[in-house]
């Protein structure tokens, strides 16, 4: 039974340490741009965008396609760059399983 117990507060350390993670993933910042810099997008540790920033010397009217496929590539990286560093942070959380988690 102790070993029971012993698991279950674990589990229940496991579980404030995960929290305090997604609680700092919300404030940590990544970017990713394309075009050289002229698109820029910024999003938090969880990968949800917080701006789009476009240098208005890209905007074209006559293709508008093109300014979409660069904002596009730079949402993707950014959220690319967040899901990067949630695995890392997450791989540090529960590195010291027996077992490895389904996220």
């Amino acid at each position: 039974m102790a070993d029971f117990m012993k698991i279950l507060q674990q589990a229940q350390e496991m579980q404030g340490r995960f929290q305090k993670l997604q609680e700092e993933l919300q404030q940590q910042t990544v970017k990713a741009s394309s075009a050289g810099g002229m698109v820029t997008v910024e999003a938090n540790g969880q990968g949800t965008v917080k701006s789009i920033k476009i240098d208005p010397s890209i905007v074209n009217a006559s293709d508008v396609e093109m300014l979409e496929d660069l904002v596009l590539v730079a949402v993707t990286e950014a959220q690319k760059k967040a899901q990067e560093s949630m695995q890392a942070e997450m791989g540090k959380l529960t590195g010291g399983l027996p077992f490895k988690l389904p996220f």
